[in-house]
């Protein structure tokens, strides 16, 4: 049982969506720029993707430490970034931390596939403190979030192979999450009646 600590939300907003939003800016500065790190060349580009990862460590730090508690998607997510943020360093090589958006979502898609396949959903397990709602409403909103995430996936492989690292920034900024939060806002309104209110709460019948 876990003791979750009150926040101001748009504290919280900006420790959760600061890092990316820095590392635009941070690459807007500096994407035309060469560094030599240990003798090896790096473009502004991968730096700012290694610079990304302390930031999103310190903010994930402060939000643990304010809050008492990280979600497990944002742990997975922190993994992701310094693991592909490694192999981007190591190689030299940005591809790494491009695909690592498409692993991502199509990791969350396979996941919540396979609490589907066993007739369970997944997603209640890690949102159903934030939007209690009745089983049937969440398989639905699992199923569809887990085509959305497949959709995401595929869109993201599409988009760094075929288009600049410029448009790559600003939809992995901006496009995707913009995205998949009109997706959620959608399906709240349209699974409004499968929503456990406190009404249903007292109702005895």
């Amino acid at each position: 049982m876990s003791d979750v600590k009150p926040i101001n939300p748009i504290l919280k907003q900006v420790l959760e969506l600061g890092p990316t939003v820095l590392f635009f800016l941070i690459y807007l500065k500096i994407k035309e720029e060469t560094y030599v790190i240990g003798g090896t060349e790096y473009t502004g580009f991968i730096v700012s993707a290694l610079v990304f990862v302390p930031i999103l460590l310190v903010a994930m730090g402060l939000l643990w430490r304010l809050t008492g508690q990280l979600s497990r998607m944002q742990v997975f997510t922190a993994f992701m970034v310094i693991f592909f943020g490694g192999l981007t360093a190591w190689f030299n090589d940005e591809r790494f931390f491009k695909m690592k958006t498409s692993i991502v979502y199509g990791l969350f898609s396979v996941l919540l596939g396979i609490g589907l396949m066993r007739g369970q959903s997944y997603l209640a397990y890690v949102m159903n403190e934030m939007m209690p709602m009745r089983d049937e409403g969440w398989m639905i909103l699992t199923r569809r979030l887990c085509v959305v995430f497949a959709v995401l996936a595929v869109a993201n492989e599409i988009i760094w192979r075929t288009m600049s690292t410029d448009a790559w920034v600003k939809i992995e900024t901006f496009g995707f999450p913009v995205a998949l939060m009109a997706f959620l806002m959608w399906q709240i309104t349209a699974l409004q009646q499968y929503l456990i209110t406190d009404d249903d709460e007292t109702d005895p019948s």
